[in-house]
């Protein structure tokens, strides 16, 4: 036997599964029960009630005639009676191998005084009689073996395996209806969905949203009133009205600009305390990689959308068969159980004591089971009706400001309308998590918790400019403490996606240079008109030219801009950098990127570009006709632009004053001829090219004042070059130099001379006529002594020696009066070979720096 306890088990779930039963299911889990407490029911009778009491048929000397009615029912109508003869013929029967007691000898037993007749017989005697009153001469043993074999003979299989047929029927509806909940490879999606689902739904994060998503419509109401009852002439601007007054936007048509507000700081309706923040992000979290998870497949929605099929095709099944046998449950029942040699009667008439009952219960679990079907259908018709793969937040997106909130598809979006049909605050709640402002709100929240005032004051330090600077390192957005920190000169944002620059920016009045790397901040329109007009200089580092913000292109009084990134990738076939025709201001430029040609835009601030610097990163140059339009620009670097031969272009920069060619393939340089066109050039950069000789033309370069050409492969140093009157500063460092001509004495201007890295062994004494030389560099060399005249280089402050083949240094160090052991590059044991009173010269300290050169 089955407790009641034991069969509602078979149709529970875990309660937290609940919000997944939309009312249809929940309605036929307990149309289930109540078929399992029919099925208990009926079979409880079965078992303790059920039985059949068989009577048999008597034969009559007279043709006894059958009349069976219409329910299935015998009329026997006797004719005549039984003779003499056959009654005392029928006396004595054989039951096995012993004789049975006649009916005779059971009533003398019954009139003998020492015989007490036992329950048995009495109820013997009763049914000994048939429907007339007559003997039938069969023992009580003989009735329990016929009544036996006429309950499985004569009694239809349907009454008797009812009960168990149900009991298989619900079992098997109850199991198709939980299913998926129960199969491996969907129960832990569902587990999680449920767990992240409660979760979100009682997160004080969420209440905290959608709180002040109330407030800002609120907000926008009163603002709307107000904005309608102001006088037609009255703008709403913050600013004159022109477009420079708004925030500007980029589109593929060119600029244009949105009438964004500065935004309203809308008071906390709560406190979100740091545990609770820290939750809510981890929700965020978990709701994003579930998401990832479960919108790659469909098998949550095909598995119920199965079991609902299997649900409706077993509904048919079971009311087809079951109507059949609605009829077949009889009370009266005609038995031919063929045993007329143990019993001596061929036909009896049977009673079934449980047909009413089973025929009502019958009727009452066809009616369920139709119920139950309807709901099936209902479900398929529901299922297939809308597309249930995909979930649209649209209705949330119109009630809160939470307009970014995606649409799902797949499970996510299958599991979301079953939520849906239980309660859509649900989902309400669950798309708060879905919406990336909303994750932004918090992380801005939790970012000011951990970012104070105090905390930014001890990260801001002093760069190299003496200025103070404050670098910021991924974080989840900018605090607004930064804001605060009114004496900032240098603010550094690097890694931090969702920046934004409040209209707080505006207290910030010594900031002049902004750094954005790989950080597109967005502005409000008062940050915006700030920043146009007191930002100089810029620095924007970038994957793609997408990531540059759009308002950069705007910054009227900006003059320097470094953007450093990606500008001609297979992403952009045409270099995307968008129009400059706004930085009227601008003054340097420098792009380190890799293009094959010179953005076309770039000439919008010709004009008045004095400084252009390309890095190309090794990315061959090809388009240089851009240049010639730059006609201001006097200084220009092209480095590592894998030129071969210097651009023709450059020799059209009458305003040149400084050229950098560092780090190309540049193997001869015949066309420095040309440069005699450019009068203002005094700084020559050749540097780490593949240069082998210096054509004697260079001295048709009267006002070159800088040359370099170091890191190339240079023998030797032409005469030529020593015709540069106005040269203050050679570097031919590390090439193949093995000589220094003496003509080196007619520089009396030179000041800067580096020849490290050569095979240089002797020092010519006319060197020492350049007495204005401050810096020497000698090292790695193969020199082997240094001439006393070194004392003739009174103005002397760098003296690098190191690497060669000195055994000792000449006494007449000390004259250099400027020369200081700092300034002094040498081995040791080369310093200890000095007399003490010139190391004591040496190590004396005047505090006045020294300098290099380069």
């Amino acid at each position: 036997m089955f407790t009641l306890a034991e069969v509602a088990s078979l149709s529970d779930i875990q309660p937290t599964y609940r919000i997944l039963k939309p009312w249809w299911d929940v309605f036929m889990d307990y149309l289930a029960v109540v078929m399992l407490m029919v099925a208990i029911f009926a079979g409880t009778m079965q078992l303790t009630k059920d039985q059949v009491v068989c009577l048999p048929v008597l034969q009559s000397t007279v043709n006894s005639k059958v009349q069976p009615d219409t329910a299935g029912k015998t009329d026997f109508t006797t004719v005549e009676t039984t003779t003499g003869q056959e009654e005392a013929s029928m006396r004595t029967v054989s039951f096995g191998s012993a004789p049975t007691a006649t009916p005779d000898i059971l009533l003398s037993r019954a009139t003998s005084s020492q015989y007490q007749p036992t329950e048995s017989d009495q109820e013997l005697k009763k049914e000994q009689k048939d429907s007339s009153g007559r003997k039938t001469n069969l023992d009580f043993q003989q009735y329990v073996f016929i009544n036996q074999m006429c309950y499985h003979l004569a009694l239809p299989w349907y009454s008797k395996y009812f009960p168990y047929l149900v009991l298989i029927h619900t079992i098997i509806l109850i199991v198709s209806s939980n299913f998926w909940f129960k199969y491996p490879k969907t129960c832990s999606k569902i587990e999680h969905f449920v767990s992240i689902l409660g979760k979100c739904f009682e997160s004080p994060w969420t209440t905290k949203a959608l709180s002040e998503t109330a407030c800002e419509d609120s907000e926008n109401k009163q603002r709307l009133t107000g904005a309608q009852s102001l006088p037609k002439y009255v703008s709403t601007s913050s600013d004159e009205g022109s477009p420079s007054a708004s925030t500007p936007m980029i589109t593929k048509s060119g600029f244009k600009f949105s009438a964004d507000k500065p935004m309203i700081e809308i008071p906390s309706v709560t406190i979100l305390d740091k545990k609770d923040g820290e939750q809510a992000k981890a929700l965020f979290e978990k709701v994003r990689k579930f998401r990832a998870h479960v919108e790659d497949s469909d098998l949550i929605y095909k598995l119920y959308v199965g079991q609902t099929v299997i649900k409706t095709v077993k509904f048919i099944f079971i009311l087809c068969y079951t109507a059949n046998f609605v009829n077949t449950i009889s009370f009266e029942h005609i038995c031919n159980p063929k045993v007329e040699h143990l019993i001596g009667y061929t036909q009896f008439e049977c009673t079934h004591n449980m047909a009413y009952m089973l025929k009502k219960l019958l009727i009452s679990y066809i009616s369920l089971i139709c119920v139950y079907g309807f709901i099936c259908l209902y479900t398929l018709f529901w299922l297939f009706r809308i597309p249930l793969k995909e979930y649209s937040f649209e209705k949330v997106r119109e009630e809160s400001s939470f307009s970014d909130i995606p649409d799902v598809k797949n499970d996510f979006a299958f599991l979301l309308h079953m939520v849906d049909q239980y309660d859509q605050l649900y989902s309400k709640r669950f798309g708060v998590f879905l919406s990336e402002v909303s994750e932004n709100k918090l992380r801005g929240i939790s970012l000011n918790h951990e970012w104070t005032y105090e905390k930014l004051r001890q990260h801001v330090s002093r760069n190299a400019q003496d200025k103070q600077e404050l670098h910021l390192f991924m974080l989840s957005g900018v605090p607004d403490a930064v804001f605060d920190l009114t004496d900032l000169d240098v603010l550094k944002l690097e890694l931090i996606p969702e920046a934004k620059i409040t209209a707080k920016i505006s207290q910030m009045t010594n900031l002049q240079e902004l750094h954005l790397y790989h950080c597109p901040a967005k502005v409000e329109q008062t940050a915006f008109s700030f920043l146009r007009d007191h930002l100089r200089c810029l620095h924007v580092k970038f994957t793609d030219v997408a990531e540059i913000p759009a308002w950069v292109y705007l910054l009227k009084t900006l003059r320097e801009l470094y953007l450093i990134g990606n500008l001609n990738s297979e992403n952009n076939k045409m270099i995307g950098l968008e129009s400059l025709r706004e930085l009227r201001h601008l003054k340097i430029l420098h792009v380190k990127s890799n293009l094959t040609k010179i953005p076309p835009n770039i000439t919008d601030v010709a004009p008045h570009l004095t400084k252009l610097v390309i890095h190309n990163d090794g990315t061959k140059l090809v388009v240089l006709n851009s240049l010639k339009k730059m006609t201001n620009v006097a200084e220009l670097e092209l480095q590592n632009c894998e030129l071969e031969r210097i651009p023709h272009a450059i020799f059209s920069l009458s305003n040149l004053q400084e050229l950098d060619l560092k780090s190309n393939s540049i193997r001869t340089i015949e066309e420095i001829i040309s440069f005699q066109h450019l009068k203002r050039l005094t700084c020559l950069k050749l540097w780490h090219n593949k240069i082998v000789s210096i054509p004697s033309s260079i001295t048709h370069i009267k006002n070159l004042e800088s040359l370099y050409l170091s890191n190339n492969k240079l023998e030797t140093l032409p005469a030529a070059v020593f015709s540069l009157q106005k040269l203050r500063c050679l570097d031919v460092s590390y090439n193949s130099i093995a000589v220094i001509p003496v003509e080196i004495g007619l520089l009396q201007n030179l000041q800067h001379f580096h020849i490290t890295g050569n095979k240089v062994d002797i020092l010519p004494k006319q060197l020492f006529k350049c007495v204005k030389l401050r810096t020497l560099s000698l090292g790695q060399n193969c020199i082997t002594s240094i001439p006393d005249k070194v004392s003739q280089l009174l103005q002397l402050t760098y003296l690098e020696l190191k690497g060669n083949c000195l055994d000792r240094l000449p006494a007449t160090l000390g004259q250099c009066q400027l020369l200081r052991k700092s300034g002094l590059i040498v081995e040791d044991h080369l310093f200890d070979t000095l007399p003490s009173e010139v190391k004591e010269v040496l190590n004396q300290d005047t505090g006045i720096p020294f300098a290099n050169g380069i």
